[in-house]
Formats: structure tokens, sequence, C-alpha cells
């Protein structure tokens, strides 16, 4: 009997149709009757006072009609607690439009409305505002002396801070025999998804709210307006179907969320507020870092002592945290280790996480230590790290619950042709160009939440699932789809999936790479109790078509219940449906964590990735012209989408290396490249031969499904890699990111 198999499947995105011929909506997109529209003004000072807003001159400009400011606006709350949604970290959440303090450049401070969005934009330019201005510090390289331990709360439950110090460290390195110390810094990133952020709010009546958000969360939007404005949960309605990248960005709910549903609640009208892509650059980003690493090893290549060190900037009002300095022991167990995580305030404006977020930044210091050692003791970095391979996670003494890094490293280094790498000393050539070969490891920690979803099979033989879980373009929409078809046995066709609303079954925030784990355990679980549903009804129906047969001893396949060992027994589900006098079977279902058992367990993805570059001797320009990602992510439920994600992972691991970094103006306190013509991400012409390999692994300890998740681990490893290919190639260890061409001359 042949059962319909769906998990494992390559399949095209199901509204890839829709995106490529616009017809996919977004958040300013929706057409809404008796639309108006918000400008959001910033302010143009990086700390201080506003001391007056002179309104006369934007009033004039026809069809205005009204401007929000902190001295014009609805009550908001003054209660920490009402600011704090699903992403806050510790501390005081940010105001918009609370009072007249100004806390960073770029801060919004009001919002013009008017009749047409030219006409908002234009009375924005003409507000006149005064500024008590004082004196800032937005340096972080000058005020690492004032580094502070993170405050603990919520979010240090799921990125955990550094564990405590193991052996004797300063010994171990003092008398090791190769030794390496090195300081890494790499400036602020700013997130730059295609669709700009925006907010579309249909005002229904009586505190009544639709809201098309672009966010990574529709829940949390909801609570987060909710809170804000004293309106009841179910009187707020946010829907994100389709969201033009994430990446971290809107996890959080974003400021012209807040504004836009201010100016409707006011106006009792429907309201879109749309940033620029300069405004963009004027909220979270990964944090600037330094980071400071000391290792040790024995003549033989064991390592024995691990020093790693990071300070990270925050705000003056948030503790924003990454998990940076955590991994070195996870992933090479030495006996003597020392960790440290700092957080340096300044007046900027709270950082934000965004793809990989301190996995990215604290493998690039690890894995570049890690090959300058092996440089130190003559062993090839692949096998320096063979030798040093944890099977266990001696930093917290807990086994993985999977991990087939070993199996990522002899694939990519076979697929790779790694045994032709020429030592440090031999430089490669191919004419004017030095020729350098890097490698890296990889590592992510899954993380499991709580998720639920409903599953409804329908007269017409259809199956609609439902959760308020987003899509920020990795391809929930279509897994989702795939997994509720794989459960029940049906033709992928079938199924429909509904999501990105907030009136559907609760989903946390998407991102961490955690989604299909979370919410795709629910939607089994849903579909599984949807089919003990139907088959409590095929027991009852008229003639006893099942006999005495139990649900183990039957399947679902091609819209039927088949008996195992009498295939030629089945019953349509259409057929249930009607016996059920033509009413939808629904059935719901969370997902809850078994929390004490995955305690016990280190859960993580991991990765190898392979590069090499071409660096011209005479220009220093880097070209990373080959690279194979291998990834060990548990069961991978779409091998098309996922490969997707990987490429887009190493692209980015290629930006962070050589092209991503947002410029500050110490003096100014403000960023100067806030445009995607300044701000350098790679072009097709960057990008070559790139190649991602997916190893077998089975996990039964982190979900029911066994998917670890694949959205930041394909990043991880790829920006080390080609730090330490340009390393072999040219015997040039560059500590400052990206990597500029002055870097090599």
């Amino acid at each position: 009997m042949k059962k319909h198999e769906e998990i494992g499947k390559p399949r095209r995105r199901i509204e890839g149709a829709l995106k490529v011929s616009g017809q996919a909506k977004y958040a300013a997109e929706y057409q809404v009757p008796d639309l108006l529209y918000g400008y959001i003004v910033n302010a143009t000072i990086t700390k201080g006072r506003i001391t007056h807003i002179d309104e006369t001159a934007a009033r004039t400009v026809g069809g205005v009609v009204d401007i929000f400011h902190h001295d014009h606006r609805s009550d908001l709350p003054k209660f920490d607690m009402l600011y704090k949604e699903m992403d806050a970290p510790p501390g005081s959440a940010f105001r918009p439009l609370y009072d007249a303090e100004v806390k960073s450049n770029g801060q919004p401070i009001a919002l013009v409305v008017a009749e047409t969005f030219e006409a908002a934009r234009y009375a924005a330019s003409l507000l006149e505002i005064s500024y008590a201005e004082e004196a800032f510090d937005v340096d972080l390289k000058e005020n690492l002396h004032q580094a502070k331990k993170p405050s603990k709360g919520l979010a240090t439950l799921i990125k955990p801070l550094p564990p405590g110090p193991r052996g004797d460290f300063e010994s171990a390195y003092a008398s090791a025999d190769a030794r390496f110390e090195g300081e890494f810094l790499h400036g602020s990133q700013h997130h730059n998804p295609l669709e700009l952020f925006a907010t579309t709010t249909v005002y229904e009546g009586e505190g009544k709210l639709t809201i098309y958000d672009k966010t990574q969360g529709t829940t949390n939007s909801q609570v987060y307006v909710s809170n804000l404005f004293g309106l009841r949960f179910k009187d707020v309605r946010v829907i994100a179907p389709f969201v033009g990248g994430g990446f971290g960005s809107g996890l959080r709910p974003q400021y012209q969320l807040v504004l836009c549903v201010m100016a409707a609640l006011e106006l009792k009208r429907n309201v879109r507020v749309v940033m620029d892509r300069k405004q963009m650059f004027t909220f979270g980003h990964r944090p600037e870092t330094v980071q400071r690493t000391r290792f040790g090893a024995t003549a033989d290549g064991e390592l024995t002592a691990i020093n790693h060190v990071a300070l990270a900037e925050t705000s003056r009002f948030e503790d924003y945290n990454e998990v940076v300095v955590n991994h070195a022991n996870m992933l090479y167990p030495a006996g003597n280790v020392t960790l440290e995580y700092k957080l340096v305030p300044l007046d900027r404006f709270t950082p934000l996480d965004m793809r990989a977020p301190g996995g990215s930044t604290g493998m690039l210091a690890i894995e570049t230590t890690m090959d300058q050692l092996a440089d130190q003791l003559g062993i090839d970095p692949l096998e320096f790290r063979l030798r040093n391979y944890a099977e266990r996670d001696v930093s917290s003494d807990k086994p993985f619950s999977s991990k087939e890094l070993r199996e990522c490293y002899r694939q990519g280094a076979e697929q790779f042709g790694w045994s032709e790498r020429k030592p440090t000393s031999e430089q490669g050539r191919r004419g004017n160009r030095l020729v350098g070969h890097g490698m890296s490891s990889g590592m992510w920690d899954v993380i499991a939440l709580p998720g639920t979803a409903t599953a409804e099979f329908t007269a017409d033989g259809k199956l609609i699932v439902r959760s308020a879980v987003t899509d920020n373009g990795q391809g929930t929409y279509t897994v989702m789809s795939q997994i509720a078809a794989h459960e029940l046995g049906l033709p992928l066709e079938a199924v429909t999936f509904e999501y990105g609303d907030s009136k559907l079954p609760l989903s946390p925030i998407q991102g961490g790479s955690y989604t299909t784990g979370v919410i795709g355990s629910a939607v089994k679980a849903s579909c599984r109790a949807l089919k003990n549903e139907l088959f409590k009804l095929a027991q009852i129906m008229d003639g006893y078509p099942l006999g005495n047969a139990l649900p183990e001893d039957a399947v679902f396949t091609d819209g039927a219940i088949v008996l195992k060992e009498a295939p030629h027994t089945k019953i349509r589900l259409t057929d249930i449906i009607a016996f059920n006098k033509g009413k939808a079977v629904t059935a719901s279902k969370s997902n809850i964590p078994n929390v004490f058992k995955l305690k016990q367990y280190t859960r993580a993805s991991h990765s190898a990735s392979f590069v090499e570059v071409e660096v011209d001797e005479q220009l220093g320009i880097i070209n990373v012209t080959r690279a194979v990602t291998v990834v060990a992510a548990g069961r991978i439920m779409n091998p098309q989408t996922a490969r997707s994600q990987i490429l887009g992972g190493m692209v980015w691991g290629i930006s962070m290396a050589l092209r991503e970094e947002t410029l500050l103006d110490p003096r100014l306190g403000k960023y100067i490249n806030t445009s995607l013509g300044e701000y350098h991400l790679p072009v097709h012409a960057d990008i070559h031969d790139l190649e991602v390999i997916f190893v077998e692994e089975h996990d039964t300890i982190i979900n029911e499904l066994g998917a670890k998740g694949i959205g930041e681990i394909g990043m991880i490893s790829m920006a080390p890699a080609i730090v330490n290919a340009v390393y072999n190639a040219t015997g040039k260890l560059v500590k400052v990111f990206p990597i500029k061409v002055g870097d090599l001359l």
C-alpha cells in the first residue's frame, strides 16, 4: 500500500506565483477607503529635549488633518510593563511621542497626517523644532571601561548568559605550547529588507481596529497595541500574510505601528504610515561588538585554554544581549575556560536581533582564532578541529540531542577538495591573484517554545490548517502545508494553510530558526488529533466498515482510511463528513515542549563552510570564487526551500565579511550611510559558485518532527571561513570587519 509522502519532498513556494506577479499584498498595499497618510518626523539631535514645535507653517498646507507629537497626542500608559512585548530585553522600552526627551539620533518626534502622502511629507518639512541639546557619547571603543554585566530577565532565558569559569585558565594559557591573543571588531549593521516598515490601520468604529502591519508576529503586535491603547484584544486584529523580509527587524513592533494606530484612533479614520529607507536606520540593528580571545593548545594540537570576552553596545534604556561567547567551549572541550559578556550603554537606539544574532558575531572571533592556532602548530585547520571535536557539551556536562558536525566536515572537505589546500606559507596563485582556502565550523542553539494550530477537514475534501504565524519569505506557508498533507495522507493541493492573522491560533514571533519545529509540531499534532476524530466517526458508520480495527491498524492515504492488513477496506474521508451531516471535523492542539526532558540535552544545529577566495595582489580586492556549506539541522522538511535559506545565509556571510557596515560619526552621533547606495551589500557580481549539502541527522529529542531549523545556521560559518581563506591567501590576519581593500595593501 502506497502512503502519500510529502515531508522531505522538494516543493516550490506555494505563494511564489503571487509574489512574482505582484498579486501578493504587503502592509502598505491594501486599498482601503477614506485613507489618510502619515509622515514621520525624526529628531535631528542625538540627545537632549524638544523645547518647542512650531506647527504654524505646516498647518497651512492644504490637506493637512492633524499633527501629533508629545504635546498633542492621545494618552499613553506610564508603566513599563505595558510597553513590553515578546522580544523585549530588560529595561524600559522606548515610548514613541511619550515626552520631550530625545534618546538617540533619528528618534521619531512627530507625525503629520494629511489627505495625501505628498501633503504630509511636505508639511513635515515645514515643522520648526527647537531643541536643548545635551552632551552625548556613542563611541563604543572609547567607553569599554564602562562595560557592565547585562541585566537578567525573560530574554536571558532564551539567550543565556555565559556559564561560569572552568579550571584555571590563566595557568593553562601561560603553560600552553601555542597561544593566540586577538581583538576583533565589527561595526553596527542594519536590517535592509526589501519591504519598508509600514502599517495600514482600518478604523472599524467603537475602538475596533484591523491592522495590516509589517511584522514577524501578528499576535505580538496585537497584544502590544491593545496594551498601549487600552483596547480589548479581540477588538484588535493584525494581519500580515506577506512580509517582504524581516531578518529580525520585525520581531519587535516598530514605531510606525504606534504612530499609525494613535492617529487612527484619534481621528477615527483609516491611516497609513510608511517609513522611508533612511528611517529604517533609526531603530534596532546588529550591535557593534569588540571581542577578545586568548586560546592555548599543546604541541600536539589539544586545545587546553579558552578565554572569550565580548563587549557590545546597548542603549541607555534597555539591556539588549546576545549569545556571543558561549559556543567556543560547546564546540571545543578545553578544560580551562573563562567567558565574559558585557554591555556598554551608549546614546544609541537599542540594538535588535539580526539574522544569527550573537552566533555570527561570536563565531567570527572563535573560528579565526582556531585557524591562527592551527597555523602556529603547523596543523591543517580541519584536522585541528577534528582533534578537538566535542562528543559531549563539556560546558554544561550534557549530551547533544544529536550532532553530525563530523559528517559535515567529511562531506564538505570531500566536495570542496580541501586536501588540495596549500599552507599559508606556500601562497597559491592565479596570475596576479593570490588564492586562499579557508573553513569554519558553525553552531546555532535550537529553541523550544509553545505554539498552537487547528486542523479542519471539510465536506469538499479540503484540509484547512490555521496558525497566526507569519511567513517572512522562508517558506513557512509551503512547509506547514506539506506537514499537514503528509500527516493526513493528502495531496498538497488539498491543503490550505491560513496564517499571518492574529485571530488565528496563538504563535510566537517568527525568529531564531524555531518556527518549523514549534508551529510544525503543532500542525502535526492537530492533524493527528483530527485523524483520531475522523477515525472515531468511521467506527460508528452504518455497517461498521472498519470492524474492530484500532487507529494503529489503519493508514490515512489518498483521502481515505485504509486498513493495513486489508487494503481493499477503505473509507473516503468525504464519506465520513457526509455521515457527520456534512459538518466539518475540527481539532486543535498545542505544541508544549517537555522542558524537563529538553533541559537534559544541548540542542543545536551545526554547519561547516569551505571557501575559496582570490585576492588581487595589487588592488587588494577580494572575490569569493566558490564555497560549500554543509548543514546538519535534523530532518529537512523541504530541500528546495531549505537550500534557498542556506544560500541566503551564505550570501549574508559574504556581506558580513566583506561588505556590510553602518558607519557612525561619533561627533554627530548619527549613522551616515543610511541608503542602499552607501550601505554596501553583495550584488550579483559578488556571488559565484555556492553549493549546499544537507547531511542526514535524526533527532528524537528536540520535537516531534526532528526539525532543528535552518534560518541562521547557513550564515554563521561563512564569514569566518572567508576571513581564514583571506589569511591563507595573503598571510594577513584582519581583525576589523568588514575587510576593506586598505587592510590588504
